[in-house]
């Protein structure tokens, strides 16, 4: 009897669960639409409404390029001023008035100063649903302004639930306090605050939930109102919060309050900071591009550094010890800017290491530039196959660049294929500014193919430069106005050797486009001798030195083929159709520079066109015990005629010193053929 009223009840619920489970899914579907799903704002997102119209909401359009134009080639200069020093209007044309204040991006240049803040922790993703935000009036939100959430949390890879930090901001009043000062204090600590009752908990700890540390508490001080600060005053006001991971440098303009929230422990958890900035950033841009009194302009190129958000780990180096390989690379590179000094600095991709090492890529696109900027040097960047194996796409990783001091650079066409397709011109040091170098940047994308697995995505083909950035070269070269050559300075202050550089230079002159370079990760396939695809057109064969009958093969290889299995043909229909005149005479790009072959170093000439490695220069990208890390220069003089390039090691060594064009070369590409 019992067993047969079980079987019943059993029946009765087998019957029913499809309307039960039914109605849990749909209730929770109903709960999910109506209370805790936070549609998007749709345009509204990057076009706020202003404080007059709707407009754009960006720092900039993702381009930052020197000022070529400011100053016409007409104006009055005297003979103590050069053309680039004069000033030009550098602050933003962003009417700040316009920003939003209810969007978190530290990037847009805010003035406004903040009114309130707060610490709030969440069980729950807080983008999910605003239940974890502080609590409001419509008075306060009036008043102070609407709550903005910090899009950091404060707990990553460090706590059980998350942790953020929200503020308000407000142009309604001139009579509402705003923040003025910053602090970390330990649990009882306020009392040591000076004018302690100007000073404000943030609320939580902002180590809370963190295992064996001790509370931590954000304080906060409220200053005099807008209306009774001066225009200096006003610069200092906190505009900005932000949380940093790792033990790099915060975003330029931005100041890290200590102690830090969490330590680095051993490599395993990665210290995590808080950081604010006052006023409005300040950003120094690069002066125009320009070639030295002399001639001369000095290229460094950087490959490969593979940072992490981490210190970095070594890898197949004899070095002893070798720790951290991300600040022994700074070091090495600070060296070395120190010794070459040059006029511009190329990384040529794989900035980021990927790998699950440069998980919060704003962290290491804050740190791997920092001695160059220290030197307030212009550099420039393209992007590498591991740039986007992080949490942000290319074109964010752009809009950063861009906001960094001394970078030149932009995203380029949307059109074209990749995120930093851009030309950059080299001007003469005289009145004229003449074009006397033409740099190209390209991005030879990350990869072609591959599959997901259990672990996420394996790459199985590199990416390559498509038909779009062919069409986009040769109508960009096609720009390109010639110019008379060898060029001539304007002006007694410009001569400089001029009789002497006369002497060694042909005497005739020709009317053709400067000489180019060229700039992106991934090498072409004609860059190796290994190439299965450009063997059955005599590709893969240097060309000779007729006066040696020695190859045009300088240095080691010693990687496998690192370029994609696909081909569009970007060297043949590009780079050898590009020439200097109508005529077809000279390839217009002389050189072209690549990494992503760590321990591939060489110079070879193919057609006309020499393609040289930067080989590596990173401890924390991988190498050959043996093999010194080395970076690339290139040394221009006469004016853009003569391109030379060598390598300095880790040991200060000079490598390979080998005249690519101009005086000294080998005689440009003749069709000649081994017999």
């Amino acid at each position: 009897m019992a067993v047969s009223f079980f079987r019943r009840v059993i029946r009765q619920l087998r019957a029913t669960s499809a309307h039960i489970a039914a109605f849990i899914l749909f209730s929770g579907l109903l709960t999910y639409i109506f209370i805790l799903y936070q549609p998007t704002k749709g345009p509204g997102d990057q076009q706020q409404l202003g404080w007059q119209s709707w407009e754009i909401v960006s720092p900039n359009t993702g381009s930052q390029k020197p000022v070529e134009d400011a100053v016409s080639s007409s104006s009055p200069l005297n003979n103590s001023t050069d053309w680039w020093d004069v000033e030009v209007n550098k602050e933003s044309s962003l009417d700040t008035s316009s920003l939003p204040l209810t969007y978190w991006n530290p990037l847009l240049p805010h003035d406004t100063g903040l009114t309130e803040i707060a610490v709030t922790r969440c069980m729950i993703p807080p983008w999910y649903a605003d239940v974890c935000w502080p609590k409001s009036t419509v008075a306060d939100t009036s008043n102070k302004g609407k709550w903005v959430r910090v899009e950091r949390n404060i707990n990553w890879r460090s706590g059980p639930w998350y942790l953020n930090m929200y503020y308000r901001r407000t142009r309604c009043s001139t009579n509402r306090q705003i923040v003025s000062e910053l602090r970390l204090l330990p649990k009882d600590g306020e009392g040591a605050l000076p004018d302690r009752n100007s000073w404000y908990s943030a609320g939580t700890s902002v180590r809370d939930g963190v295992p064996g540390q001790p509370p931590l508490y954000l304080w906060w001080k409220l200053g005099p109102t807008l209306r009774g600060l001066n225009q200096n005053e006003t610069r200092n006001l906190v505009t900005e919060l932000d949380v940093v991971y790792g033990a790099g440098s915060p975003m330029y303009g931005f100041e890290t309050l200590d102690p830090e929230v969490t330590a680095g422990r051993g490599g395993k958890v990665d210290p995590i900071r808080i950081a604010f900035r006052r006023g409005p950033p300040s950003i120094p841009r690069a002066p125009p591009l320009h070639v030295n009194r002399d001639g001369t302009y000095k290229i460094l190129q950087v490959a490969d550094l593979h940072f992490s958000v981490s210190h970095g780990k070594c890898r197949d180096t004899d070095r002893k010890p070798c720790e951290q390989g991300d600040d022994l690379t700074s070091d090495l590179l600070s060296t070395t800017l120190d010794a070459e000094k040059p006029d511009l600095v190329v990384f040529t991709g794989d900035q980021l290491n990927g790998q699950g090492t440069s998980w919060d890529s704003r962290s290491v696109l804050a740190k791997f530039a920092t001695p160059v900027i220290e030197r307030q040097i212009p550099w420039t960047a393209v992007f590498g196959n591991h740039d986007t194996e992080t949490d942000m796409s290319r074109g964010f990783e752009m809009k950063h660049l861009t906001q960094l001091p001394y970078f030149v650079g932009e995203a380029g066409p949307e059109a074209v294929h990749g995120v930093g397709n851009f030309v950059l011109k080299v001007r003469s040091a005289d009145a004229s500014k003449t074009h006397l170098l033409t740099l190209y940047l390209l991005d030879s994308g990350s990869y072609d193919s591959g599959f997901f697995d259990f672990f996420g995505f394996v790459p199985t083909s590199y990416d390559y430069l498509k038909d779009t950035q062919i069409e986009w070269f040769l109508s960009e070269s096609a720009k390109i106005s010639p110019i008379k050559r060898p060029f001539v300075p304007d002006g007694a202050r410009d001569l400089g050797n001029l009789w002497k550089r006369q002497a060694v230079l042909p005497s005739e002159s020709r009317l053709a486009k400067p000489n180019a370079m060229m700039f992106f990760h991934i090498p072409l396939p004609e860059a190796s001798s290994i190439c299965l695809s450009c063997s059955i057109h005599g590709l893969t064969v240097p060309d000779i030195d007729p006066s040696t009958g020695k190859d045009l093969d300088v240095g080691q290889q010693l990687d496998g083929p690192g370029a994609a299995k696909k081909n569009a043909g970007f060297f043949v229909k590009a780079l050898l159709n590009a020439t200097e005149d109508d005529g077809g005479h000279g390839r217009e790009v002389k050189v072209v520079g690549n990494g992503h072959c760590h321990v591939s170093e060489n110079c070879r000439r193919v057609r006309g066109v020499w393609m040289c490695f930067g080989g590596g220069g990173s401890y924390s990208g991988y190498g050959k015990v043996g093999f010194d890390r080395r970076f690339r220069v290139y040394n221009i003089s006469d004016y853009g005629e003569t391109i030379q390039t060598y390598k300095r090691t880790e040991h200060g060594d000079i490598m390979d010193t080998l005249i690519l064009t101009g005086v000294g070369a080998a005689p440009p590409y003749e069709g000649l053929r081994r017999t």
